[in-house]
């Protein structure tokens, strides 16, 4: 399909225009386009008319396409491991089910232990096929020990995610709608467990489409419209005395010793399987013995749990200790490891026998998790026992930083030279993977006072998090980096964090607050020259975005004399873009064009994207040839390289280009395609630059009500960041298009 894809560059037409063109659909022309859909001959045909191109060449290799088939989709499937001897719950699994294919809802609740995530996994296991893109997982963490509950802004950031929405909305209500657009538009089965209450889950639930929820929590969520209630009861004798069978692995004849075993379990599958587990691995116990051991602890939650603890042996019993107050949702075994400090060998044969004993669970392989009821369980056991527990956590923090660190060097980064030899992919892998832990990890460092921790880890993750934007953790981990580097006497650091804690404001839109974070990076007193010269370049942005573009041109051109100083060719070249940029808005068309020829000269490959911009921009009111030619290949290089944002920068600017040139309605083609590519990116600072060149696009043809609707969104986001800059604008062009109508 690399073929059809050169055909659409040639014809410099957007995938509407190029629909139109050729009488295809947009949706199907996209899936031809992206090898999703082998197109049939007469739309290969169509394509290469658009473009005068002779089809025919094309044949064979059409038909060699049209034989293989089209790429299979890929599915995303997080739900963890089913469970193989999962018992009982026929009516509850039913009604579950005819709840997901009717109501498109429900939430199951019971008590601690009772098997509500059994039960949902189950269920989602089943319906999988079902739901052909996907069935998304999201631990809530409503009752687990020592974590608060995630935030529904968070947990739908991270639901987002999931979907490959790496920069979602920093407002909650734009959040949620981008999530119920994002399942409108697919058949997912999301699976939230552990929610604490109504609240959380609210804004979590799909709208309209054929998506499903399915919901886990202690509480009944009566409040929840839409979403009917299944309560789970302990299990009746008989299904419970079958899973105690089965986890023995042994035939039951003593109906009395089992109906004890059953009693001390209360009917609860999270401690039927424990008891079970330490009978299967006794052969010379019988099921009395092990009522008769139960019945030595008064409460029926911790008479297995203790009864699992007793039979192991210490190095397994500390290992449970402390994994009760390990940070994070899962771990592995390297972090068993380092907060046990064991050899991998004694790690692995210990985890094993938590894990066949019930008291550790591994929902994939190698990745491992506690029950929340046992996590609490552990942690008492830890206060009680454990005088070791913060040692313990010091080593799995600087475990966590170390490899944080290792991957990160792997990276290319525009502040590394050269990254170091290993695959980047995996390295972005593991960020994704352990995310969620490294972030539990760093608030626990700032508890145990670990300031070197703290001080680096975010700067461990700058590359995981330019390329996830809008992660709600950021800004908070660089403040409290910043103020740990302070205490360590690190200025340079500090002004490092406090750069990247402004690019974070920056990006969400909060300009003053990422000028008072430049600023205090500026007063630290850099003494290394990038750094010093990323900053004038970053505050000559929101010098621009405020409006003061004179000051913002001092910042630029005292950004390129320092990046001349160091030898830095690609930062100089991107200091006289924005130069050349801020020069073309303060009206000096001639030197804003010699500026941005001078930035292309200096870079190559995507560095020169800003340049060619900003070129093709200044060039469309007296050389359209040139202009169009210059911003398709800013467009190239922005798809060749997959850079998201640059392509939506390039497609609006093509609109701007093409209104100047006196083609407003294919300008018009440009700026909605910009807004397909921006939707999920998410970027404030894009989206109000963007609603501004649109919204007098649209006033150029006439479509008043269009423009009106889109500075009214300027007016609402600049107020909601305040931008009264963009908002002034905004307000004046309003005028201007009230008084047009």
């Amino acid at each position: 399909m690399a073929q059809l894809a050169r055909i659409k560059e040639l014809s410099g037409l957007s995938l509407r225009a190029l629909a139109r063109q050729t009488g295809l659909s947009s949706s199907s022309l996209s899936r031809y386009l992206t090898g999703q859909l082998v197109p049939p001959w007469e739309a290969v045909v169509a394509l290469c008319r658009a473009v005068g191109r002779d089809p025919r060449p094309l044949r064979a290799v059409w038909a060699e396409a049209a034989k293989a088939g089209a790429a299979p989709a890929p599915r995303r499937n997080d739900l963890p491991a089913d469970l193989f001897d999962f018992t009982g719950r026929e009516a509850e699994s039913a009604l579950v089910e005819e709840l997901l294919n009717t109501a498109g809802a429900a939430a199951i609740d019971g008590m601690a232990g009772v098997g509500k995530t059994s039960l949902a996994v189950r269920v989602a296991h089943r319906l999988a096929p079902t739901y052909p893109d996907g069935g998304l997982y999201l631990d809530l963490h409503g009752f687990t020990p020592g974590q608060e509950p995630l935030e529904p802004h968070a947990a739908l950031g991270r639901l987002l995610g999931a979907l490959d929405v790496t920069h979602p909305p920093a407002g909650p209500a734009e959040r949620a709608a981008l999530w119920r657009s994002e399942l409108s538009r697919r058949r997912v089965l999301v699976v939230l467990d552990n929610a604490v209450d109504a609240d959380q889950v609210r804004p979590l639930l799909p709208g309209a489409g054929k998506s499903a929820v399915l919901i886990t929590s202690r509480h009944r969520l009566v409040s929840l419209d839409g979403v009917p209630p299944v309560s789970l009861e302990p299990l009746a004798d008989a299904d419970a005395a079958h899973l105690f069978g089965r986890a023995a692995g042994l035939a039951l004849t003593d109906e009395e010793a089992v109906s004890h075993v059953l009693r001390q379990c209360g009917g609860l599958p999270l401690a039927l399987r424990m008891a079970g587990a330490r009978l299967r691995h006794r052969p010379g116990w019988t099921v009395g013995v092990l009522a008769e051991r139960l019945s030595t602890t008064p409460s029926r939650f911790d008479s297995a749990f203790s009864m699992s603890l007793r039979q192991l042996e210490a190095v397994q019993r500390r290992m449970f200790r402390l994994l009760g107050v390990l940070p994070g949702a899962d771990f592995d075994a390297a972090v068993a490891g380092a907060l046990t400090d064991l050899p991998p060998d004694r790690v692995d044969v210990a985890l094993e026998e938590l894990v066949d004993a019930h008291l550790v669970q591994e929902p994939s392989p190698g990745r491992y998790r506690m029950h929340d009821l046992i996590r609490q369980y552990a942690a008492d056991i830890a206060a009680d026992e454990e005088p070791q527990t913060e040692a313990a956590l010091r080593r799995v923090l600087r475990h966590y930083l170390a490899l944080a660190v290792a991957h990160d060097q792997t990276l290319p980064a525009p502040h590394r030279k050269q990254p170091s030899p290993g695959d980047p992919a995996k390295a972005m892998a593991w960020f994704d993977l352990e995310y969620v832990n490294l972030v539990a990890g760093f608030d626990a460092a700032v508890r145990l006072g670990m300031d070197e921790v703290v001080a680096e880890l975010p700067q461990a993750m700058r590359v995981w998090f330019f390329r996830h934007r809008g992660t709600d953790d950021q800004a908070r981990l660089l403040e409290a980096a910043a103020a740990a580097a302070a205490r360590l006497g690190r200025d340079q650091q500090r002004a490092s964090l406090l750069a990247d804690l402004g690019y974070a404001r920056a990006a969400a839109g909060r300009l003053a607050e990422a000028l008072s974070a430049y600023e205090l990076a500026e007063q630290s007193g850099p003494d290394d020259g990038d750094l010093a010269a990323g900053l004038a370049l970053r505050i000559g942005f929101v010098r621009r975005d405020l409006g003061d573009l004179t000051a913002a041109q001092a910042q630029f051109r005292r950004a390129r004399e320092l990046f001349e100083k160091i030898g830095n060719h690609a930062g100089q070249s991107q200091a006289l873009a924005f130069d050349g940029w801020v020069t073309l808005h303060l009206g000096r068309h001639d030197e804003a064009v010699e500026l941005a020829r001078a930035s292309v000269a200096l870079a190559d490959g995507p560095a020169q994207i800003t340049g060619l911009v900003t070129l093709g921009v200044a060039l469309a009111s007296h050389d359209p040839a040139e202009s169009l030619r210059t911003l398709h290949d800013a467009l190239r290089l922005s798809e060749q390289n997959n850079l998201q944002h640059n392509q939506a920068w390039c497609h609006n600017y093509l609109g701007v280009a093409l209104r100047i040139m006196g083609s407003p309605e294919r300008a018009i083609e440009q700026h909605r395609r910009a807004f397909e590519l921006l939707e999920p990116l998410a970027e404030v600072q894009l989206e109000i630059d963007f609603l501004h060149t649109y919204a007098e696009t649209c006033r150029a043809t006439g479509r008043y009500d269009e423009a009106l609707a889109l500075l009214d969104r300027t007016i609402q986001l600049a107020r909601a960041l305040g931008r009264p800059h963009d908002e002034e604008l905004a307000r004046a062009a309003r005028e201007i298009v009230r008084a047009a109508c």
